[in-house]
């Protein structure tokens, strides 16, 4: 069965377990596309980000991005507003770069998955 014969309101397996994870991320902290394919052992980054570009949505998708901390493209201002509502660690944008946008701080607000064995046992 394709994607596309699904019902409405089913998602692919898959699918299901990349948002379980975006859902277990922390406020103020982020995974990238490729720590939810490891945390998940299966997939990939790019399977991870068409997942969330498809039914991220419903889910804390600005939690989920790409490794260097850039913001989704199209979302930026979305996504800024819900770092600093969070307390996302942003590096600023540095004077050669004026006018653009901050990254997330990936030191600092990268999860690992800690709680994972206290919310899965």
């Amino acid at each position: 069965m394709s994607e596309e014969s699904l019902p409405a309101d089913a998602l692919p397996e898959y699918a299901e377990r990349v948002l379980e994870v975006a859902e277990l991320i922390p406020p103020g902290r982020v995974m990238t596309y490729g720590d939810v394919a490891e945390w998940l052992g299966e997939g990939g980054p790019r399977q991870v980000g068409r997942v969330m570009a498809l039914y991220g949505g419903a889910v804390p998708w600005w939690r989920v991005i790409r490794a260097d901390g850039v913001l989704l493209p199209g979302q930026e201002l979305e996504a800024l507003g819900h770092y600093q509502a969070e307390g996302t660690p942003l590096k600023e944008a540095s004077r050669a770069s004026e006018g653009h946008l901050p990254r997330v701080d990936m030191k600092r607000a990268r999860w690992d998955g800690e709680q994972r064995a206290e919310r899965h046992t």
